[in-house]
């Protein structure tokens, strides 16, 4: 089983502690940062997260300015924003900017642990969806391509690729031989002459 990566950003150690204690528990590789500076710093290094969960209210740059930096630096990570009681229009800021969910401080650890998971869902779907856009559906047996543009990834329409190309690339098909079958094609051609010529002469 994949272990998921969580940035856990918030300038209160006991904060970092028991919310890095839950997520550890449920499986999760957990780094922390103690600052937003410290956090912006890690992002743009050499570090992988898929999930960061920051505070809103740091000194310094605060969760607002780790969000905008996660987003510019990798715009597919999400991210959850951990909010005081009383700062609700902060958190409705956060998910305008691009924030994935948010939960009130102090944390209740199965509310914790389903948004998080429910974070984890949300980026696997994105990331299985981004691999059906990469490949090109082509059966083995027909050559026919599955066309999934507009449609649920994996229930596309299978069509001739001539066909698929001219939908989907502008392309007008001509059709022809190549190399090896026009040279298949003088062969039968010559064959069959040949044997029209010899059942003349048979006659």
């Amino acid at each position: 089983m994949k272990k998921y990566s969580i940035l856990v950003v918030d300038d209160e150690e006991s904060i970092r502690m028991s919310v890095t204690t839950y997520l550890e528990d449920e499986g999760y590789r957990v780094l922390t940062a103690e600052s937003g500076e410290k956090a912006v710093e890690m992002i743009k290094g050499d570090y992988h997260f898929d999930v960061i969960i920051t505070d809103i209210m740091m000194d310094g740059v605060d969760g607002i300015g780790v969000l905008k930096e996660a987003k510019k630096a990798h715009p597919d990570i999400l991210v959850m924003v951990l909010t005081g009681y009383g700062s609700l229009s902060t958190a409705i800021e956060a998910l305008r900017l691009g924030a994935f969910d948010y939960m009130q401080k102090p944390c209740d650890s199965d509310e914790l642990l389903m948004r998080t998971k429910k974070c984890i869902d949300h980026l696997v779907l994105n990331r299985k969806i981004k691999a059906f856009e990469t490949f090109l559906p082509v059966c083995c047996v027909c050559k026919k391509i599955r066309d999934d543009d507009g449609r649920e990834p994996g229930k596309g329409v299978w069509m001739e690729p001539d066909i698929y190309l001219q939908n989907n690339a502008g392309i007008q098909i001509s059709h022809g031989y190549c190399d090896v079958h026009i040279e298949e094609l003088r062969k039968e051609m010559k064959a069959a002459v040949k044997k029209r010529k010899d059942e003349k002469e048979n006659k």
